[in-house]
């Protein structure tokens, strides 16, 4: 009796991008991160990277247990974009062309500060819709 292997499923990759890669990206990798685990790379970067991350973004994700603190702002490389299969625009300062084929989104998240909310109580709320955002895209992605 012959078995046929097994095919191995390629993991799902998503790269989060923002202009500086200080906030709301590095927000949603973290979140992706710690929703997915080793079942989704995560990949975040900025077309503008800025110089550090933004403190008030790693104590929100501090609050929820999530630790960033490691990551610091990176640019986007044709490697990275050559090897997901999502792209993930977060808010509309940043502008990127996705690769044939790999899946594009423009997330507008909320923007509390329109309404006169600032510091962490805006934070929180900017991270509250992101992570929403990430669970629905996670379970997309990896189709549980």
């Amino acid at each position: 009796m012959t078995t046929e292997p097994t095919g191995t499923q390629k993991t799902p990759s998503v790269l989060f991008v923002c202009s500086k890669n200080g906030g709301k990206s590095q927000l949603a990798a973290g979140l992706m991160r710690e929703a997915a685990g080793d079942a989704v790379d995560v990949y975040s970067a900025g077309t503008k990277p800025g110089t550090s991350l933004n403190p008030q973004a790693v104590e929100s994700l501090t609050e929820l247990g999530i630790d960033i603190t490691g990551e610091h702002p990176k640019p986007v490389t044709d490697e990275v974009l050559d090897t997901v299969d999502a792209v993930i625009v977060l808010g509309t300062e940043a502008e990127l062309d996705a690769p044939e084929g790999t899946r594009l989104e423009v997330w507008e998240t909320d923007e509390p500060s329109e309404r006169g909310i600032e510091g962490m109580e805006r934070m929180r709320l900017v991270r509250d819709d992101i992570r929403n955002r990430v669970q629905k895209l996670y379970a997309e992605l990896t189709g549980s």
